[in-house]
């Protein structure tokens, strides 16, 4: 049976994947959603099984005429139906085996014998997913560099532009927004750094990565290994020390790489979130989005979906690295859980870096609510700096009892607390007010927090990763 024997299908009658992302609304409509798509990952099956044939025909294991049929019959991807191909996949666990079957068909009888010839499923599987993650990956880090670049331009903008630190939730001590934003920066360039580090091979070992049916076939003892390598190169992808059907870590590679993109887009996620709420109101997003109820709201939606990807990357991350132990030369259901997890993380991490350039390009940020904001403890803010003038005028232990009598009392009598301790006779004749008046300016008490935003964006973002041909 045929793809063209089964009735039509729901993908057929309307033409469009079962999966419209209704419920990912951080990967739809992004580039990356149809590059891991089921008709990509079809593509990716097909030009594996292609350019298998090709590889073997150019070590002279093959008619050149049947790689040249295989091609031509793989190129024509209308003639294979995902949703038919999915429902036949559950027989034998995975779709390559109706694949090759409707391929086979696909081709002239003399060029038949040489598809799929000394491969195992896992091989066309493993390398589809690379192939797809090839091509997908420049679509993630091309978003990632606009972010990081935009990112770059706010904190130098930024630079010294005074707002409140925060540690568990408090106000701590000064810092400026051009710091924030050159560290969201950092890890945006270390996400990018991560994907352009990885290495996709190829798979390829026979029944049990032996690539004995390889040499058999040809005839070529010693062949296999070669063979490995112009598979390779026919797709773009780097050659394999060895087969690694069960030996996972290029995709325990990619899929934490994947989910360290998802998680650490995660963190300028939630600092616009918390900064942009009402009452705090220190940046907003460019566009914000609507309230079904309520027509005065303006969501920060970029942010919210980068932190829903961001939420749920680590989970997924957890399957492929569960995937790692993998038993015998072929695991049951290690593998197989692989898929889906894989192509989750690409299109979380794509469409996180879509959602977070769009944030940081058209990012607003108020200068003016920021200071009142810094103006709210009335000096307290600027504490950690006075401990250490008055340590020198009176010792460690009576400048932390001041300072802690003086804190008490600006709260409580809601005064500056510059103010209070110009009042204690302790420090008369010790520090003039206007002295404690410039301690207690939080503008000048952000240490060091220019000069790094000045070193954190001396770091130049390394090279995009470029996807095969």
């Amino acid at each position: 049976m045929t793809s063209a024997d089964l009735p039509p299908s729901r993908y057929e009658e309307e033409e469009e994947p079962y999966d419209v992302g209704l419920l990912a609304p951080v990967r739809a409509g992004t580039d990356v959603e149809a590059a891991t798509g089921d008709r990509a990952f079809l593509r990716a099956m097909l030009d594996a099984e292609a350019a298998l044939t090709r590889a073997q025909a150019a070590l002279g294991h093959a008619p050149a005429r049947a790689a040249a049929a295989v091609t031509e019959a793989a190129s024509r991807t209308a003639l294979f139906d995902p949703r038919a191909l999915a429902l036949r996949a559950r027989s034998g666990g995975n779709p390559v085996i109706p694949l090759v079957a409707e391929l086979t068909a696909a081709v002239p009888p003399e060029a038949a014998p040489y598809v799929h010839r000394g491969a195992t499923s896992q091989d066309i599987m493993d390398t589809a997913a690379m192939l797809v993650a090839a091509r997908a990956l420049p679509l993630v880090t091309a978003p990632l560099h606009r972010a990081a670049a935009a990112l770059g331009r706010l904190a130098a903008a930024h630079r010294d532009t005074p707002m409140a630190g925060r540690t568990l939730t408090q106000h701590a001590v000064p810092t400026t927004f051009g710091l924030r934003a050159a560290g969201w920066r950092s890890l945006v360039l270390d996400a990018a750094d991560r994907l352009a580090a990885l290495t996709l091979p190829a798979q390829l070992g026979g029944a049990a990565g032996t690539l004995a049916a390889f040499e058999q076939l040809a005839g070529a003892p010693g062949s296999g290994p070669a063979l490995a390598g112009a598979y390779a190169r026919e797709l773009g992808l780097a050659a394999p020390d060895l087969p690694w059907h069960t030996l996972r870590t290029p995709v325990a590679d990619l899929g934490t790489a994947l989910a360290f993109t998802t998680a650490a887009l995660g963190k300028p996620a939630a600092d616009v979130l918390l900064l942009s709420r009402t009452e705090t109101g220190e940046v907003a997003e460019g566009e914000g989005g609507g309230s079904s109820a309520m027509p005065h709201k303006s969501n920060p939606v970029h942010a919210t979906l980068v932190a829903a990807a961001a939420r749920q990357a680590p989970a997924l991350a957890g399957v492929l690295l569960g995937s790692l132990t993998a038993e015998d030369e072929r695991p049951a259901g290690a593998w197989h859980a692989e898929w889906q997890a894989l192509r989750d993380l690409l299109r979380l991490a794509g469409g996180a870096a879509h959602h977070l350039a769009a944030l940081a390009e058209g990012l607003r940020v108020f200068p003016d609510r920021m200071r009142e904001n810094l103006d709210l403890t009335r000096g307290l803010v600027a504490s950690e700096r006075l401990a250490a003038e008055l340590t020198g005028l009176v010792g460690r232990a009576t400048a932390r009892r001041l300072l802690d009598t003086a804190a008490r009392r600006a709260l409580s009598e809601r005064r500056d607390l510059a103010d209070v301790l110009s009042e204690d006779p302790e420090l008369t004749g010790l520090v003039t007010p206007d002295h404690l008046k410039t301690l207690t300016d939080p503008s000048t008490a952000t240490g060091a927090a220019p000069r790094l935003v000045d070193r954190a964006l001396r770091r130049t973002p390394s090279a995009a990763p470029e996807g095969p041909a």
